[in-house]
């Protein structure tokens, strides 16, 4: 059964920094393209970035380029999401998923596998 299993989300104040991880396991994962979505309370589920399988292409939502950086290690099986300069406005869960689709993917119906999430608070 594939899993996918983020870790990394806590409560931190404005201006902070996290690193979110998610790992895969019986996932053929370097043939996948991974994304980050989250979502906040009463919102849509939103795209922040994906990643091609061999970590050569990133793509963002517009809004996200520079303060996330997504990256993965394919020999561990993990994709990151880095998030600099967070605002009480990124407090969410934070999702990754996994797409046999070529990158970029920006639509969650377009992904065939999601983790459970992890929540991300920012305090001001």
């Amino acid at each position: 059964q594939v899993q996918l299993v983020e870790s990394g989300g806590r409560s931190v104040p404005a201006g902070g920094s996290l690193r979110l991880s998610c790992a895969a396991s019986q996932l053929a994962f370097s043939s996948y393209t991974m994304g980050w979505f989250r979502q906040a309370p009463g919102k849509e589920r939103t795209f922040l970035g994906c990643i091609n399988w061999s970590g050569g292409r990133t793509y963002y939502a517009n809004s996200m380029k520079g303060p996330f950086t997504i990256t993965r290690n394919n020999a561990e099986k993990t994709v990151d999401l880095q998030m600099n300069s967070l605002t009480p406005e990124d407090t969410a869960i934070y999702y990754c998923a996994a797409s046999t689709q070529d990158a970029p993917v920006y639509g969650p119906n377009e992904y065939h596998y999601w983790g459970q999430g992890t929540q991300v608070t920012v305090s001001s």
